[in-house]
């Protein structure tokens, strides 16, 4: 079973985030980065459907030279090969042209699954992997917390809401977004480090992918919600006080 996993490095939780000074991005100087967090899950999840099928995980990701780290990391841990799109301003662009960069660069790779996790650390969006599978022409499940391979085809365990399961049956090759909290993510091991130097990865150029990356969405501002305090007292007898509060936890804080 050939498997590929989108991965993506995003700023580090504990990362001291400022905003850049034209006001769309944060300043990425002196700053720490990692592996996105609900990747990971997808990452393992293809280590163990490999260990119990056998085949090959391969780990892309797209941004600058400095994403080529969380690629070792993902070769450390036992992916096979990674593929780096090049991109110094990958931020920039919406999650339909990080898709459609995507889908370019695997353009020619033969596998079986396509994995990304539910969403990324940063931007949030959450939709890379259902566009994936439009732009591939894959079938597609979101929100798996299992997965049986049995020949050609998968049982998948989606979570619902309200502590809802629902299992669905699909065919390979196809997409997966994987939940968060699947199985226990695995540590590099100092073998597995010292292998990662010797495996390879293929860099392409976003640029060179020909795909055109006109933006659907404009992201306007980023910035820092400003805190206000403010006090008001309420007058009157219990009765009134009553009614005004409500009114006011109905109208001004709108959590009735």
């Amino acid at each position: 079973m050939n498997i590929i996993v989108c991965v993506k490095q995003v700023p580090a939780k504990d990362a001291p985030l400022a905003i850049a000074a034209d006001g769309t991005w944060i300043r990425e100087s002196d700053i720490g980065f990692e592996m996105n967090e609900p990747d990971s899950y997808a990452l393992e999840e293809a280590l163990r459907l490999k260990e119990k099928h056998g085949g090959e995980v391969v780990a892309i990701s797209m941004g600058p030279e400095r994403v080529k780290q969380t690629i070792k990391e993902a070769l450390a841990k036992g992916a096979d090969r990674g593929i780096h799109v090049a991109d110094d301003k990958f931020f920039a662009l919406d999650p339909l042209g990080s898709a459609r960069s995507l889908a370019a660069a695997l353009k020619g790779q033969k596998f079986d699954l396509l994995l990304t996790g539910l969403q990324s650390d940063d931007h949030g969006f959450g939709q890379t992997g259902v566009l994936l599978a439009e732009l591939l022409g894959l079938p597609h499940a979101t929100i798996i917390m299992q997965i049986d391979v049995a020949g050609e085809r998968m049982k998948l365990k989606r979570e619902l809401e309200a502590g809802w399961f629902q299992w669905v049956e699909l065919p390979l090759p196809a997409v997966l977004s994987i939940q968060s909290g699947i199985n226990k993510v695995r540590y590099a091991t100092l073998k597995g480090i010292m292998g990662a130097k010797k495996k390879e990865i293929t860099t392409i150029s976003r640029e060179s992918l020909g795909v055109s990356v006109e933006p659907t969405q404009k992201l306007e501002r980023i910035y820092v919600p400003q805190k206000t305090k403010k006090t008001e007292f309420i007058t009157g007898t219990p009765k009134e006080a009553a009614a005004k509060l409500t009114e006011k936890l109905k109208h001004d804080a709108r959590v009735l």
